[in-house]
């Protein structure tokens, strides 16, 4: 088993509190197989909400996955004692942890922010709540209506790392 810490990095300007909207958040994550170290071929989901049942092992998980290429059977599951962590300004443009991953026979080695996520303003009070975040393009920019000011997230990057 291998646990694996997905750390993300921005640049926001008047927002903090970085983080998915809901517990229901679909994760796109790239996936590699660990015996041949193919790639599937497109992004795949996992909800910590929902599980599946994982063959052999037993037991449930959040991802399941055969090889298409070497055909060996992989599974993934959330960390449930690690809570998912709201990216702050203090240490805004630096790798903060976002989240971890058990995984079996696989690992992640790509992260799409796609989905909808939310921050907080950082000169309002209280603070405006921004719900409608849209970071498929790894940028976002709205205004701060009470703060009377730009808002912004910006660079846009991940990185996976053995937990």
């Amino acid at each position: 088993m291998v646990r694996l810490r997905l750390s993300i990095k921005t640049d926001m300007e008047n927002v903090t509190e970085l983080q998915p909207t809901d517990n229901s958040f679909d994760y796109f994550f790239e996936v590699q197989c660990n015996s041949c170290h193919e790639k599937h071929p497109k992004f795949v989901t996992l909800n910590s909400t929902e599980e599946h049942e994982a063959s052999g092992a037993g037991g449930n998980v959040h991802f399941a996955w055969r090889c298409g290429f070497c055909k060996r059977e992989s599974s993934a599951k959330f960390d449930q004692k690690f809570i998912i962590t709201p990216y702050k300004i203090e240490k805004n443009n630096q790798f903060q942890p976002l989240l971890e991953i058990e995984c079996r026979g696989l690992e992640f080695v790509g992260f799409d922010p796609k989905g909808t996520w939310k921050c907080a303003g950082t000169e309002s009070n209280p603070p405006t709540i921004f719900s409608e975040v849209d970071l498929e393009e790894k940028e976002w920019t709205d205004y701060d209506e009470k703060a009377a000011q730009p808002v912004q997230i910006m660079g846009f990057e991940s990185r996976w790392e053995r937990a």
